[in-house]
């Protein structure tokens, strides 16, 4: 789950990250009021989307009164921002952050994450900061510093000393840093993060280092443990079919291809999506329906996957064990029913119960092709799909 860069920072600053001073606004009227109380100089209007590069398609503006505040405000609020994680749809800026200026000297990318090579979190640190870090690591991944936290003893000082010196931080930063990041740190593994990213991270003229944007997504399946975090989840920001799926406790994620995957098992669907591709075609979302899952949650997988307009055909790939054979293609048959389908469907399964699920697919009347292995189901679907792309 992501939050807004608003909703980050108010979670960090209680954890002893500094943060600049800011408000969140819905309403274009309210950023003359929240500039003059800034008391600033220079107040930065910056739109709230799940979504970096918003500086470079102008949702972020540097405004030297309150009136222009206003009128930056005015502009952004409701406007279409598009930049090169949205893709051509854009987001709607439905909210604003504006905050102080600050006296900005140097800027540094921080982020922690999960290295399940490592396995253990990873501090990332680098001088280039305020750039994209993906650019970064393609053409100077030497650039970029990786410092592994045991997770058993957790942040220690040298960490910090030996980040600050490779980004060539001068002696007297070094408390300034570490102080940083063990907050950093500490907020990381009490939210139970994913991701936490600061960038850019900036050092101020009087010496401080501040976030002066923060990013940060949570564990999916540690939520259970954060009801206060998961009532942040802003719906309007995420793509309306995966915000369907979660309330199925479906694992869906919707991609640019034409073959719709339902799929049981995070590691069958990536590699169903691979033997696709390898077919030629381009699947058009991950699904993982999980081990577990009811004929009514079949159901609605499949319900979710036909309403995806861009899918053509449909690849059902399961192995069946706890899920069984005969219960997904009951769950398959009366969706397909229920939807009117119009559109083919391959379906390949093995495991529990699969003459039995064959037989139901066989005798329902439908428009259902049973297949013999993956790689015979990823080239007939993609073939139905339209061959390939």
């Amino acid at each position: 789950m992501k939050i807004h860069e608003y909703q980050a920072k108010a979670i960090l600053a209680k954890f002893g990250v500094p943060v600049p001073r800011g408000e969140a606004i819905f309403n274009a009227s309210d950023a003359r009021s929240v500039a003059e109380r800034l008391g600033t100089k220079i107040v930065v209007v910056k739109a709230q989307i799940h979504a970096g590069g918003r500086g470079k398609a102008g949702g972020v503006k540097i405004a030297k009164s309150s009136e222009e505040a206003a009128s930056f405000a005015g502009k952004m609020l409701g406007m279409k921002l598009v930049t090169a994680q949205t893709g051509e749809d854009g987001r709607v800026v439905r909210r604003l952050l504006i905050e102080e200026g600050l006296d900005i000297k140097r800027e540094l990318y921080l982020s922690i994450l999960v290295d399940r090579t490592a396995g253990a979190p990873v501090i990332m640190a680098s001088a280039a900061g305020g750039m994209e870090i993906e650019e970064v690591a393609k053409d100077r991944p030497e650039a970029i510093l990786r410092q592994p936290i045991r997770p058993e003893t957790g942040f220690e000082q040298y960490h910090a000393r030996k980040l600050a010196f490779g980004l060539g931080l001068k002696r007297d930063l070094v408390g300034v840093v570490s102080k940083f990041l063990e907050s950093l740190y500490r907020a990381f593994v009490a939210m139970d993060a994913a991701l936490l990213e600061i960038n850019p991270c900036v050092i101020t003229g009087d010496g401080c280092l501040v976030a002066l944007d923060a990013k940060v997504n949570f564990d999916d399946n540690a939520l259970f443990r954060h009801p206060e975090y998961a009532e942040l989840r802003d719906l309007d920001e995420e793509t309306p079919l995966e915000v369907e799926a979660s309330k199925y406790k479906l694992n869906y994620i919707k991609l640019d291809g034409n073959v719709g995957c339902m799929v049981n098992g995070a590691g069958l669907a990536m590699a169903t999506m691979d033997i696709i591709k390898l077919a030629g075609g381009s699947p058009a979302n991950f699904l993982d329906v999980g081990g577990g899952a009811s004929e009514e949650q079949v159901k609605n997988a499949f319900r979710i996957l036909l309403s995806d307009r861009a899918v053509k055909a449909v690849f059902v790939n399961i192995f069946g064990g706890i899920l069984r054979c005969d219960v997904l293609a009951s769950g398959v048959v009366n969706a397909a029913k229920e939807l009117q389908l119009k559109i083919p469907v391959v379906v390949r399964m093995e495991g529990t119960n699969v003459q039995r699920g064959q037989q139901i697919l066989r005798d329902s009347g439908l428009n259902f092709t049973v297949a013999q292995g993956m790689k015979d189901g990823a080239e007939k679907v993609v073939a139905l799909a339209g061959g390939a792309r």
